[in-house]
């Protein structure tokens, strides 16, 4: 595999491509290594603005890396009789891990530079979240995606799955926990790496300093993509664009003049983490532990306590604290919010604020917080957490996703919307998590929708045969995919998707 290497600012000027990607992060990487395994004779140009792949969202440090697959995702569940959203996630998760399966069999990846083994867990206190945690685990026990998911009450086995949360805890302290040996610890960034490595392998182009400031579709249909690069302004045009770009999406696709996003708008959420390095304490933590939110406390501040591994040194994280800016990209600018209001969407930013009291009382009590009750939250997880081995962290900037609602008016979203534009010439992402663990099926759905006429006649096929080989995992997880995996993929995104629309 070829590394990756910037085209620098001058050289991509005059490039015309077939299909133009803005944004270097892991969506863009999917999907434009799906191309150039589908279409390698086409031309994939990628623009990024900053001088490097992933610098945002998709870097190691600006998420949990989780690898959503709802093993331990609470927010997933509410009630936990229905178990729904749950599976739907397990399920998009297992399509990205065939897709990843299917490039490293192909020696297109290697699973050990962004991929590693990491149980699962979740960790409830008190009576009411224990019977809520039986319940959930009831629930989930009849799921085939969840087969080999454990639950227990005893001291004892929770200490041997998790040590550290255990010592220096209350002996009397009621408590349970569920244990899933197959989850993964996914280093987006280096998985983004390697996708781009399939694009530049196959003849692609990638250009970084480049920062994308306007599209305009031209009257062949075409797309004319320009911007600027530290030594002047660039030009390029496409057949088809895929607006990757985060936070900076939205403004983007305003400048497409799309209107398929009127009304739609994002608000800017900013995370932190603390973060040990200490080898001592890492190598007594091998599971990423998931917590219930506090009552009135929104979804994207359920607490865990994660094992990592960045560039293969392990380091444990704790968090998310909340921080607040109106930046939009965390290398963006105080302005970037405010460039996306329009007249259309401000009274839908509004209702959905009011609408959400407890995500503002939240944001405001954590910005208020000080170091001290920070690290209190960790000692519930950790309870003898030596505050001199963590340091705080600024993590990856979260662009919201807002969109407007006959019923209510404005509603802030908990996952992503794909929008497709332009006679299916243009497409973009906006939202937040679970984004990148559900790559692989928003890519399979854009693909759907843009390119209909290449979908059905061969890449169709190719992609089924690829995602559907059901062989073990190399490495990572669960041995054994469940066989629903094949039906799974074709009630979801191998067959005609609504997703997104």
């Amino acid at each position: 595999m070829g590394k990756v290497t910037n085209a620098g600012p001058g050289s991509c000027k005059e490039l015309d491509g077939d299909v133009i990607l803005i944004g270097g992060g892991i969506m863009s990487a999917t999907l434009g290594s799906m191309l150039a395994v589908l279409q390698p004779d086409w031309r994939i140009i990628l623009l990024e603005r900053a001088t490097g792949l992933a610098t945002e969202s998709s870097g190691p440090w600006n998420n949990a890396g989780t690898g959503h697959s709802g093993f331990c995702e609470l927010n997933y569940m509410p009630d936990p009789s229905d178990g729904r959203k749950a599976s739907t996630v397990a399920q998009q998760f297992q399509l990205s891990r065939q897709w990843w399966a299917h490039l490293v069999r192909e020696g297109l990846l290697s699973p050990g530079t962004f991929v590693h083994t990491t149980p699962h867990m979740d960790v409830v206190f008190g009576r009411r979240d224990i019977t809520y945690l039986r319940k959930r685990f009831e629930t989930l026990s009849s799921d085939p995606l969840f087969d080999g998911m454990a639950y227990s009450e005893d001291r004892a086995t929770i200490e041997e799955w998790a040590p550290l949360t255990m010592q220096g805890r209350a002996h009397d302290e009621p408590m349970a926990a569920t244990r899933h040996p197959g989850g993964t610890d996914v280093d987006f960034g280096a998985l983004t790496e390697g996708l781009t490595r399939i694009i530049t392998d196959a003849g692609g182009q990638i250009c970084l300093e480049h920062e994308v400031r306007s599209l305009r579709q031209l009257p062949d249909g075409t797309w004319s993509v320009g911007g600027h690069t530290r030594d002047g302004k660039f030009e390029l045009r496409g057949r088809r664009v895929f607006v990757g770009a985060g936070g900076m999406a939205l403004r983007l696709l305003q400048r497409a003049r799309l209107p398929e996003i009127r009304g739609h708008a994002v608000l800017p959420v900013g995370a932190a983490f603390f973060r040990c390095s200490e080898p001592d304490t890492v190598t007594r933590h091998e599971v990423k532990v998931y917590g219930q939110a506090a009552i009135g406390a929104p979804p994207m501040s359920v607490p865990h306590l994660d094992r990592r591994v960045v560039d293969g040194t392990e380091h444990l994280m704790f968090g998310p604290y909340a921080t607040f800016n109106t930046k939009l990209l965390k290398g963006g600018r105080l302005s970037d919010f405010f460039t996306t209001l329009r007249w259309h969407n401000l009274h839908v930013i509004a209702a959905a604020l009011v609408q959400n009291m407890p995500l503002m009382r939240y944001l405001i009590s954590e910005l208020a917080a000080r170091p001290q009750k920070k690290f209190a939250k960790l000692q519930r997880f950790y309870p003898e957490a030596d505050i001199r081995q963590w340091e705080l962290i600024s993590a990856g900037q979260r662009a919201q996703l807002v969109t407007p609602d006959r019923r209510r008016i404005g509603v802030i979203q908990q996952g992503t919307e794909l929008i497709v534009g332009g006679g299916g010439t243009i497409a973009g992402l906006l939202g937040a998590s679970p984004g990148a663990s559900t790559a692989v099926p928003i890519m399979l759905d854009l693909l759907q929708q843009c390119f209909p006429v290449q979908w059905h006649t061969s890449w169709r096929s190719i992609m089924e045969k690829a995602i559907l080989e059901l062989e073990p995992d190399a490495g990572w997880g669960a041995s054994a995919i469940p066989e629903s995996i094949a039906s799974t993929a074709a009630t979801l995104h191998l067959e005609e998707s609504d997703h997104g629309r």
